[in-house]
């Protein structure tokens, strides 16, 4: 692990290269992209950032908004052909959804700790981004690194039901404040720090939902419990 906050096989320059993709065709040409508390980010040390997820534009977004180097667990399937080498060289990290898989839990502890950001989505897989559950993996790696915490949430990407396709829909952005988490030993460490940092995601994500509500823009409908 260098000291450029990327993994050892990723190219720096082609890392920038890919957050202006991001920042620019993506969050630029496909969506009007709003980022609040964008000062909340912290500019060095360990960052273990935790954001939910309805579409594939989220990582996208995120990770070209981010005012520093981050690196993503993005899941396997993507990382093929061209595709594929372009992820890597840029910095991402696959990961088998759903399945134990150390190598890139242990990739993105190298990361961390050589003061580096990684950014994760906790639920595992998209959904409606309202994170009524998450995976162990972000305590796992706060244990092992004792990197800070930044929730993420992101609104606006989901078109919502019964509405036809939108010409460069609004999306807000919220960071939130960094937190720390003192992790357990054992599974149940773990388990007790995931549903600390899952609460905490999902307040923000609930917050943002009031603020757009109450700007006039769309919102997912909850699913009452």
């Amino acid at each position: 692990m260098s000291g450029t906050g990327l993994p050892g096989d990723a190219t720096p320059w082609l890392h920038e290269f890919g957050r202006l993709i991001a920042r620019y065709a993506v969050g630029g040409t496909a969506f009007k992209v709003r980022v609040h508390g964008v000062e909340r980010v912290p500019r060095t040390g360990p960052v273990v950032v935790i954001a939910n997820h309805s579409t594939m534009a989220e990582p996208q977004l995120i990770f070209g908004m981010l005012p520093r180097r981050s690196v993503f667990l993005v899941k396997e399937e993507l990382f093929k052909g061209a595709l594929g080498w372009f992820f890597r060289r840029i910095g991402q990290v696959p990961v088998r959804r759903g399945e134990p898989d150390r190598v890139p839990l242990l990739t993105a502890v190298s990361v961390l700790k050589a003061g580096g950001l990684i950014g994760i989505f906790p639920e595992g897989t998209r959904g409606a981004g309202d994170v009524a559950s998450a995976e162990r993996g972000a305590a796992w790696l706060v244990r092992a690194s004792g990197a800070v915490l930044l929730p993420v949430a992101t609104r606006g990407t989901l078109r919502p039901a019964g509405r036809g396709r939108r010409f460069r829909p609004r999306v807000d952005i919220l960071v939130g404040e960094p937190f720390t988490v003192d992790v357990g030993r054992g599974r149940s460490g773990l388990d007790v720090a995931t549903e600390r940092l899952r609460t905490e995601l999902a307040d923000l994500v609930r917050v943002l939902d009031e603020w757009r509500e109450a700007h006039g823009f769309a919102v997912p409908q909850r699913k009452e419990k």
